[in-house]
């Protein structure tokens, strides 16, 4: 088999790497490179969707390779997309939801599959149907096909009037009617009042079991910061650890991955914290911390973490309770929750209260989240009235919302990573701006008078293997060769495991075993 790395060899995230065997290949994940986009890109200056992948192309953003989707090619980038290889590429085996792993696969052609656990797919159509993203990378697993504008073919628009398409699909477990189901729905179907209402035309959703494929593709469910992550085992000579921790609560999956990845010869593993001197907190040591936080506090307490960190989430929902408190979160992280409910079975939404914006046109999706769950709706004006009553679930984004609320002091719990970026530095400085206006008393972070911010550890729980932690799991797998990816370090893995098993791969270069 033949191991190529075409993004994400030396940065965190972007991760793009293909296994072929001279008749068959796949792609493990193919992600959006953050660190490569925010060389050009921000918040408010990004790629152009009208000219389809001609800015990322031309910008070097994607691999060059003849594998995108025909609608997204603008005529004058045609010719020269066709001078380069084309790989076969029978899949995409995504190893979790986040957009550094899934967030270029949109691009990819139509007639290339999705392979990912159940809570996988249902999360990554939540994240579609409740986007108002133009990135393209959001258009998974459903998108609309681009036309020409006006005949000219170099001008692309998106066809607001057909069908959307949807992508063939593989589920890791047994498949679910209620998720079959969720993945050919749309709120407007519910919600309309005729019968235009644009449907998603979904070809073949089945289990990994019944997929026609001559590999052996077995999926392991792993821990990390978003539920329904995998680790993958090709023909049980590849393992892929996505990527996966040992210190949430779902720490035994990734145990069990690592047991069933002992007979692979190639290890091909993230390197995410090697560079970090830190120590691992867990998601209980977490929950300790902010009780305590909770348990003293006066007025209303707000909770900043990490969309889709579900498992925090739930670890606020339990302080909620020990405390007498009821947590709210928004309409959209309702919207998440109850596509998770399908997907694995357990009721998210119980226990929990959702926000109710002051919004003059409200998305479909809110609407039915509304009309779905009404008894669990509670407005500002309630919570303004018994602060002390509630557990808000708000981050910077959030903030204005807070003005309808107009707390009078209280507590604010940044539960979330550190700032890594400039730009998220200057945001964590109007994020103070913001809770000095409203008097909260916050833990997790303080600003210095330089504009710096500090942050205190105890309150989040990193999604990512500590240093020693991936030493350990490395050990136990034992590979004949180590490949290191979505590191900013792959040279450390030679001090740790000596060269002659380690095969450090730069981007577009490959290894055959």
């Amino acid at each position: 088999m033949k191991i190529t790395i075409y993004d994400g060899a030396d940065t965190i995230g972007g991760t793009k790497i293909h296994v072929e065997d001279g008749r068959n290949g796949v792609f493990l994940d193919f992600g959006m490179n953050f660190a490569k986009y925010s060389i050009y890109y921000e918040e408010f200056l990004r790629e152009r969707s009208a000219r389809g992948i001609y800015d990322i192309w031309m910008l070097n953003l994607i691999p060059k390779l003849n594998i995108y989707r025909a609608d997204l090619i603008p005529q004058d980038l045609s010719e020269i997309v066709r001078r380069y290889p084309a790989p076969r590429v029978d899949a995409v085996l995504i190893s979790h939801a986040h957009l550094d792993h899934v967030g270029n696969i949109a691009l990819l052609r139509e007639n290339i599959p999705i392979v990912a656990s159940p809570t996988t797919l249902v999360i990554l159509k939540a994240l579609r149907d409740t986007s108002q993203n133009s990135h393209m990378g959001m258009e998974l697993p459903y998108y609309s096909p681009k036309t020409p504008v006006n005949g000219n073919p170099n001008v692309l628009k998106s066809d607001r009037k057909g069908d959307y398409i949807a992508r063939d699909m593989v589920v890791t477990e047994k498949l679910k009617h209620d998720i079959e189901r969720f993945m050919r729905w749309r709120p407007e179907l519910k919600l309309a009042r005729s019968n235009r209402v644009r449907k998603i035309r979904v070809g073949q959703i089945v289990s990994v079991e019944e997929w026609d494929f001559p590999w052996e593709v077995k999926a392991y469910p792993v821990d990390h910061s978003i539920y329904g992550a995998v680790g993958y085992v090709i023909d049980g000579v590849i393992a892929y650890t996505g990527d996966f921790r040992l210190h949430g609560e779902r720490r035994a999956l990734t145990k069990k991955f690592i047991k069933e990845a002992k007979n692979a010869s190639v290890l091909i593993t993230e390197g995410t914290r090697i560079n970090r001197e830190d120590f691992n907190v867990s998601e209980d040591e977490v929950y300790e911390n902010a009780l305590g936080i909770v348990e003293e506090a006066n007025g209303l307490v707000v909770a900043d973490f990490s969309p889709r960190n579900f498992e925090r989430l739930e670890t606020f929902k339990k302080i909620a309770k020990k405390t007498g408190r009821e947590l709210v979160i928004t309409s959209k992280d309702a919207y998440f929750l109850h596509a998770l409910t399908l997907a694995e079975g357990v009721n998210y939404l119980e226990g929990v209260r959702i926000y109710e914006n002051l919004k003059a046109d409200p998305r479909k999706w809110e609407l039915w989240v509304f009309e779905r769950y009404g008894e669990l709706k509670v407005t500002p004006g309630e919570i303004r009235e018994s602060p002390e009553n509630y557990i808000l679930c708000f981050s910077f984004y959030d903030m204005p919302h807070l003005l309808d609320v107009m707390p009078s002091g209280g507590v604010y719990i940044y539960s979330s990573s550190e700032a890594f970026t400039e730009e998220q530095v200057f945001s964590f400085l109007r994020l103070w701006n913001w809770l000095q206006h409203f008097g909260f008393e916050v833990y997790g972070f303080k600003v210095l008078r330089d504009g710096r911010p500090v942050f205190e550890k105890g309150l989040h729980a990193s999604g990512h293997a500590s240093r020693e932690d991936l030493i350990r799991v490395i050990d136990k797998v034992d590979p004949d060769y180590i490949i290191p990816v979505h590191t900013e370090n792959p040279e450390w893995f030679k001090g740790a495991f000596g060269s002659e098993r380690v095969v450090i791969l730069n981007n577009g270069e490959s290894f055959e075993i």
